[in-house]
Protein backbone atom coordinates (compact mmCIF):
# COMPACT_ATOMS: atom_id res chain seq x y z
CA UNK A 1 0.00 0.00 0.00
CA UNK A 2 1.28 3.37 -0.99
CA UNK A 3 1.30 5.92 1.53
CA UNK A 4 1.54 8.89 -0.31
CA UNK A 5 -1.71 10.65 -1.22
CA UNK A 6 -3.79 7.88 1.11
CA UNK A 7 -6.15 8.81 3.71
CA UNK A 8 -5.13 7.39 7.35
CA UNK A 9 -6.67 7.79 10.72
CA UNK A 10 -5.04 7.12 13.65
CA UNK A 11 -7.34 6.47 16.90
CA UNK A 12 -5.59 7.50 20.48
CA UNK A 13 -2.82 9.46 17.83
CA UNK A 14 -2.39 12.91 20.02
CA UNK A 15 0.51 11.09 21.82
CA UNK A 16 2.89 8.96 22.51
CA UNK A 17 2.90 5.71 19.81
CA UNK A 18 -0.12 7.21 17.98
CA UNK A 19 1.68 10.43 17.76
CA UNK A 20 4.16 9.40 16.43
CA UNK A 21 2.55 7.60 13.81
CA UNK A 22 0.66 10.43 12.83
CA UNK A 23 3.62 12.92 12.18
CA UNK A 24 5.37 9.42 10.67
CA UNK A 25 2.04 9.00 8.05
CA UNK A 26 2.01 12.46 7.07
CA UNK A 27 5.60 13.25 6.67
CA UNK A 28 5.39 10.43 4.06
CA UNK A 29 2.16 12.30 1.96
CA UNK A 30 -1.19 10.55 3.83
CA UNK A 31 -3.86 13.11 4.45
CA UNK A 32 -4.00 12.06 8.21
CA UNK A 33 -7.12 12.22 10.52
CA UNK A 34 -6.02 12.34 14.77
CA UNK A 35 -8.63 10.48 16.62
CA UNK A 36 -8.59 11.16 20.33
CA UNK A 37 -10.62 12.38 23.78
CA UNK A 38 -7.45 14.78 24.51
CA UNK A 39 -9.55 17.02 21.44
CA UNK A 40 -6.90 19.96 22.15
CA UNK A 41 -3.73 17.70 21.47
CA UNK A 42 -5.25 16.01 18.53
CA UNK A 43 -5.81 19.80 17.29
CA UNK A 44 -2.20 20.96 17.93
CA UNK A 45 -0.79 17.78 15.98
CA UNK A 46 -3.09 18.00 13.10
CA UNK A 47 -2.63 21.75 12.54
CA UNK A 48 1.45 21.13 13.23
CA UNK A 49 1.10 17.99 10.30
CA UNK A 50 -1.56 19.66 8.11
CA UNK A 51 -3.87 16.87 9.14
CA UNK A 52 -7.52 17.28 10.48
CA UNK A 53 -8.54 16.30 14.08
CA UNK A 54 -11.68 14.77 16.19
CA UNK A 55 -12.46 13.56 19.70
CA UNK A 56 -13.35 9.80 19.32
CA UNK A 57 -13.93 7.31 22.24
CA UNK A 58 -13.65 3.70 20.57
CA UNK A 59 -16.08 2.50 22.59
CA UNK A 60 -18.66 4.51 21.10
CA UNK A 61 -19.81 2.97 17.71
CA UNK A 62 -21.27 6.87 16.66
CA UNK A 63 -17.65 8.68 17.81
CA UNK A 64 -15.90 5.90 15.26
CA UNK A 65 -17.92 6.17 12.67
CA UNK A 66 -17.61 9.69 12.21
CA UNK A 67 -13.95 9.67 12.44
CA UNK A 68 -14.11 7.22 9.67
CA UNK A 69 -16.61 9.16 7.76
CA UNK A 70 -14.19 12.17 8.42
CA UNK A 71 -11.26 10.49 6.69
CA UNK A 72 -12.92 8.40 4.15
CA UNK A 73 -13.05 12.06 2.80
CA UNK A 74 -10.00 12.16 1.20
CA UNK A 75 -9.26 11.75 -2.48
CA UNK A 76 -7.71 8.81 -1.79
CA UNK A 77 -9.94 7.08 0.64
CA UNK A 78 -9.11 5.85 3.74
CA UNK A 79 -6.64 3.18 3.19
CA UNK A 80 -4.39 3.09 6.59
CA UNK A 81 -6.35 2.68 9.87
CA UNK A 82 -3.86 2.39 13.20
CA UNK A 83 -4.97 2.38 16.97
CA UNK A 84 -3.35 3.04 19.35
CA UNK A 85 -5.95 3.84 21.73
CA UNK A 86 -6.11 1.94 25.13
CA UNK A 87 -5.98 1.80 28.82
CA UNK A 88 -3.84 -0.06 31.38
CA UNK A 89 -5.48 0.05 34.59
CA UNK A 90 -3.64 -1.87 37.04
CA UNK A 91 -5.88 -4.59 39.36
CA UNK A 92 -5.51 -8.12 41.33
CA UNK A 93 -8.07 -10.53 40.70
CA UNK A 94 -8.16 -10.76 44.91
CA UNK A 95 -7.42 -6.98 46.85
CA UNK A 96 -6.90 -6.16 50.26
CA UNK A 97 -10.14 -5.64 50.62
CA UNK A 98 -11.05 -8.91 48.65
CA UNK A 99 -12.18 -9.54 45.01
CA UNK A 100 -11.64 -6.69 42.60
CA UNK A 101 -14.86 -5.23 41.27
CA UNK A 102 -15.77 -6.44 37.86
CA UNK A 103 -16.28 -2.92 36.67
CA UNK A 104 -12.52 -2.42 36.99
CA UNK A 105 -11.96 -5.43 34.57
CA UNK A 106 -14.61 -4.30 32.12
CA UNK A 107 -13.64 -1.29 31.14
CA UNK A 108 -10.27 -1.98 30.39
CA UNK A 109 -11.46 -5.01 27.95
CA UNK A 110 -14.35 -2.59 26.85
CA UNK A 111 -11.46 0.34 25.82
CA UNK A 112 -8.93 -2.23 24.67
CA UNK A 113 -10.44 -5.06 23.29
CA UNK A 114 -13.85 -4.02 22.30
CA UNK A 115 -12.67 -0.65 21.42
CA UNK A 116 -10.22 -2.03 18.90
CA UNK A 117 -12.81 -4.28 17.38
CA UNK A 118 -15.46 -1.15 16.96
CA UNK A 119 -12.82 0.91 15.18
CA UNK A 120 -11.55 -2.37 12.92
CA UNK A 121 -15.00 -2.90 12.20
CA UNK A 122 -15.86 0.42 10.96
CA UNK A 123 -12.60 1.20 9.60
CA UNK A 124 -12.80 -1.73 7.09
CA UNK A 125 -16.34 -1.06 6.30
CA UNK A 126 -15.20 2.02 4.78
CA UNK A 127 -11.93 0.31 2.84
CA UNK A 128 -14.21 -2.37 0.98
CA UNK A 129 -15.80 0.10 -0.95
CA UNK A 130 -12.50 1.49 -2.38
CA UNK A 131 -11.13 1.27 -5.90
CA UNK A 132 -8.01 -1.27 -5.30
CA UNK A 133 -4.59 -0.32 -6.40
CA UNK A 134 -2.77 -2.42 -9.13
CA UNK A 135 -1.97 -4.75 -6.89
CA UNK A 136 -5.36 -5.43 -5.73
CA UNK A 137 -5.26 -3.45 -2.33
CA UNK A 138 -7.92 -2.05 -0.41
CA UNK A 139 -6.33 -1.12 2.72
CA UNK A 140 -4.78 -2.06 5.57
CA UNK A 141 -5.64 -1.99 9.30
CA UNK A 142 -2.84 -1.96 12.29
CA UNK A 143 -3.86 -2.98 15.99
CA UNK A 144 -2.04 -2.55 18.83
CA UNK A 145 -1.32 -5.04 21.68
CA UNK A 146 1.52 -5.84 23.97
CA UNK A 147 3.93 -8.39 25.18
CA UNK A 148 1.46 -8.60 28.02
CA UNK A 149 -0.70 -10.79 26.00
CA UNK A 150 2.13 -13.25 26.23
CA UNK A 151 3.57 -12.77 29.37
CA UNK A 152 1.45 -10.48 31.64
CA UNK A 153 2.48 -9.95 34.96
CA UNK A 154 0.86 -9.82 38.42
CA UNK A 155 -1.82 -7.39 38.75
CA UNK A 156 -2.19 -7.45 35.04
CA UNK A 157 -5.64 -9.75 34.68
CA UNK A 158 -7.50 -7.15 32.39
CA UNK A 159 -4.80 -5.54 30.60
CA UNK A 160 -3.60 -9.07 29.35
CA UNK A 161 -6.48 -10.44 28.83
CA UNK A 162 -7.53 -7.35 26.71
CA UNK A 163 -4.31 -7.53 24.56
CA UNK A 164 -4.38 -11.61 24.35
CA UNK A 165 -7.76 -10.30 22.78
CA UNK A 166 -6.54 -8.01 20.13
CA UNK A 167 -3.98 -11.18 19.27
CA UNK A 168 -6.65 -13.35 18.88
CA UNK A 169 -8.68 -10.70 16.37
CA UNK A 170 -5.77 -10.54 14.05
CA UNK A 171 -5.79 -13.83 12.10
CA UNK A 172 -9.58 -14.27 11.72
CA UNK A 173 -9.94 -10.58 10.81
CA UNK A 174 -6.83 -10.95 8.12
CA UNK A 175 -8.75 -13.92 6.93
CA UNK A 176 -12.51 -12.68 6.85
CA UNK A 177 -11.18 -9.40 4.92
CA UNK A 178 -8.50 -10.98 2.50
CA UNK A 179 -10.61 -11.49 -0.38
CA UNK A 180 -11.70 -7.61 -0.61
CA UNK A 181 -8.35 -6.41 -0.18
CA UNK A 182 -8.07 -5.32 3.34
CA UNK A 183 -5.13 -6.47 5.58
CA UNK A 184 -5.01 -6.87 8.99
CA UNK A 185 -2.09 -6.84 11.70
CA UNK A 186 -1.09 -6.44 14.82
CA UNK A 187 2.16 -4.83 16.68
CA UNK A 188 2.99 -6.06 20.14
CA UNK A 189 5.15 -3.56 21.88
CA UNK A 190 7.05 -4.04 25.10
CA UNK A 191 8.06 -1.07 27.18
CA UNK A 192 8.38 1.83 25.12
CA UNK A 193 8.87 5.49 26.27
CA UNK A 194 4.88 6.50 26.43
CA UNK A 195 2.94 8.79 28.53
CA UNK A 196 2.01 5.48 30.59
CA UNK A 197 5.83 5.03 31.97
CA UNK A 198 6.51 8.64 31.79
CA UNK A 199 4.82 9.16 35.02
CA UNK A 200 7.24 6.39 36.91
CA UNK A 201 9.94 8.19 39.02
CA UNK A 202 13.20 8.04 36.64
CA UNK A 203 15.00 5.29 38.81
CA UNK A 204 11.72 3.05 37.94
CA UNK A 205 12.06 4.02 34.49
CA UNK A 206 15.44 2.83 34.31
CA UNK A 207 15.25 -0.44 36.21
CA UNK A 208 12.49 -1.56 33.71
CA UNK A 209 14.63 -0.56 30.68
CA UNK A 210 17.35 -2.28 31.94
CA UNK A 211 15.46 -5.60 31.83
CA UNK A 212 15.43 -5.31 28.13
CA UNK A 213 17.90 -8.05 26.55
CA UNK A 214 19.06 -5.51 23.80
CA UNK A 215 19.07 -2.71 23.08
CA UNK A 216 19.11 -2.39 27.24
CA UNK A 217 16.54 1.15 26.76
CA UNK A 218 12.73 1.52 26.33
CA UNK A 219 11.63 1.13 22.99
CA UNK A 220 11.00 4.75 21.38
CA UNK A 221 7.93 5.96 20.29
CA UNK A 222 9.23 6.32 16.18
CA UNK A 223 10.36 2.62 16.53
CA UNK A 224 7.02 1.86 16.35
CA UNK A 225 6.31 4.32 13.37
CA UNK A 226 9.42 2.84 11.31
CA UNK A 227 6.99 -0.57 11.89
CA UNK A 228 3.66 0.45 11.00
CA UNK A 229 5.39 2.70 8.26
CA UNK A 230 6.70 -1.05 6.37
CA UNK A 231 3.69 -3.47 7.42
CA UNK A 232 1.98 -0.70 5.36
CA UNK A 233 4.23 -0.94 2.74
CA UNK A 234 5.01 -4.46 2.74
CA UNK A 235 1.91 -6.09 0.55
CA UNK A 236 2.76 -9.73 1.81
CA UNK A 237 2.76 -8.56 5.89
CA UNK A 238 -0.94 -10.05 6.87
CA UNK A 239 -2.38 -11.75 9.29
CA UNK A 240 0.54 -11.45 11.85
CA UNK A 241 1.45 -10.38 15.06
CA UNK A 242 5.14 -8.70 15.13
CA UNK A 243 6.53 -8.35 18.69
CA UNK A 244 8.72 -5.03 19.12
CA UNK A 245 10.19 -5.68 22.37
CA UNK A 246 14.55 -5.79 22.28
CA UNK A 247 13.76 -9.74 23.00
CA UNK A 248 12.21 -8.91 26.26
CA UNK A 249 10.16 -11.89 28.02
CA UNK A 250 8.11 -10.44 31.14
CA UNK A 251 9.02 -10.85 34.79
CA UNK A 252 6.04 -12.62 36.49
CA UNK A 253 6.38 -9.17 38.43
Amino acid sequence: MQIMGSGAIVFGGASGLGEATVRRLAAEGAEVVVADLALDRAEALASEVGGRAIKADVTSPEDVEAAVALAAETAGGLRVCVTCAGVGTPGKLVGREGPTPLESFAFVIQVNLLGTINVLRVAAGAMVANAPTASGERGVCINTASVAAYEGQVGQIAYAASKGGVVGVTLPAARELAPKGVRVLTIAPGLFETPMLAGLPQAAQDSLAGTVPFPPRLGRPDEYADLVEHMVTNGMLNGEVVRLDGALRMAPR
